[in-house]
């Protein structure tokens, strides 16, 4: 199905220095400077680690909040906007470094750090309330989707985290489905078939509502084809098939050629 805009994005949880991350940015800038219409039609947004924000939207600021640009995000931040939480980094810091949106309530925080559904309602409320865009990331374990409710489980991780929030509020929102078991370098790439479901649940609900719907788990350029063949995905929200800068570029541009309608469905052109 052509679509006349994507989102399409990566975070690098825990990886890159400076260094590494400035290579990364420059590359993508000069790519860009090279063809403007490589991010035309699509909405593409980096998210580094903490110490990167600042590095990363120095060198992508100048198409920042843009139409067809490029958005910096943070892969956390804390609900309250200061005080006594070690460790933590609030709202208003992650977008004095350079921030436009942040990743609330991915499954490895919700595992290994306890994120709740409350929590994640917090979180959302404060960026929605220091301009931030929230990419809230819902999905299912395995024996979930295997007793049959995966649909039951994210809805009610995202009325929960979008609780009480007025329609423009929730404008400003991306829902990023990733089922746990197909994230991370042992995830299994989801089937079309495992993801209809989920999406059209989504989007009967969230549809037309908030600002996009996004796939995550073992995207590739291979199967990028046909994720977004799927009528209710609007976008792909990208793991370690784009922590290469070369190979973020290369997603970008498969993307601008699939909202342009000139996207092959075989081998590794989209």
């Amino acid at each position: 199905m052509q679509k006349s805009k994507l989102w399409i994005g990566t975070s690098w949880k825990m990886n890159k220095t400076l260094a590494e991350a400035r290579e990364y940015a420059d590359t993508v800038a000069a790519a860009v400077e090279d063809d403007a219409g490589l991010t035309r039609s699509v909405e593409a947004f980096v998210i580094p680690s903490h110490t990167a924000i600042a590095t990363v939207a120095e060198r992508l600021g100048r198409w920042a909040n843009t139409v067809g640009g490029f958005r910096v995000g943070a892969q956390n931040a804390h609900w309250q906007d200061s005080g006594a939480w070690t460790g933590e980094v609030s709202m208003p810091q992650i977008k004095d470094a350079g921030a436009t949106m942040v990743e609330i309530g991915h499954s490895e925080r919700r595992t290994h750090f306890h994120e709740t559904v409350e929590t994640t309602r917090f979180k959302v409320e404060s960026a929605l309330r220091h301009g931030l865009v929230p990419l809230l990331c819902i999905g299912e374990p395995a024996e979930t989707r295997d007793r049959g409710h995966t649909c039951s489980y994210i809805l009610a991780q995202a009325r929960g985290a979008l609780a009480g929030l007025q329609r423009q509020e929730l404008a400003q929102v991306l829902i990023a489905y990733e089922p746990r078991w197909a994230i991370g370098a042992l995830g299994r790439p989801a089937r079309g078939e495992e993801l209809a479901g989920p999406f059209a649940a989504l989007r009967s609900e969230y549809g037309g509502v908030v600002a996009g719907l996004l796939y995550g788990g073992s995207v590739t350029l291979d199967n990028m084809p046909d994720l977004l063949a799927l009528e209710d995905v609007d976008g792909l929200f990208v793991g370690r098939a784009a922590w290469h800068a070369e190979d973020f570029v290369e997603l970008l541009r498969a993307g601008s050629r699939w909202c342009a309608g000139t996207g092959e469905r075989q081998g590794r052109r989209v």
